[in-house]
């Protein structure tokens, strides 16, 4: 009966709770590193030293960009227009470095790849395949 009663107390109590919910926790490094690894292999012919470069590249971004957001707070979208501009650089600082791993070709082909990497903001349709044939 004591169970009973502390049980029902418990899930009261988180019923009438003020807190907000708590954002789901964003995926590892790693898996992030596999989601990207997926989508481009299946776009670009890489040789095994462009893919541990690209790979090298996102696991910088990814750590860079995580110690970014753990600096903000609790996110109310669209980021701050500072944190914006920081992450822009981050973005280009990795493409730049993929770049110099990669053809004309293929980094054509990755750039149209990684804008579906991104996720959607709450409320925007994803962006549409690229209907280019090269």
């Amino acid at each position: 009966m004591i169970a009973i009663t502390c049980f029902c107390y418990e899930s009261s109590k988180s019923q009438t709770s003020t807190e907000p919910p708590r954002p789901p926790k964003p995926p590892s490094i790693e898996d992030r590193i596999k989601h990207v690894d997926e989508k481009l292999s299946k776009e670009l012919t890489l040789t095994a030293d462009q893919k541990k470069k690209v790979e090298a590249a996102y696991k910088d971004f990814f750590a860079k960009a995580d110690k970014l957001h753990e600096k903000m707070p609790p996110p109310p979208p669209p980021p701050a227009p500072g944190n914006k501009a920081e992450m822009d650089k981050l973005s280009k600082d990795r493409d730049a470095e993929i770049q110099k791993s990669l053809s004309p070709e293929q980094f054509k082909k990755y750039a149209d790849v990684e804008k579906t990497l991104r996720p959607n903001p709450p409320g925007n349709p994803p962006p549409p395949p690229s209907d280019k044939k090269d």
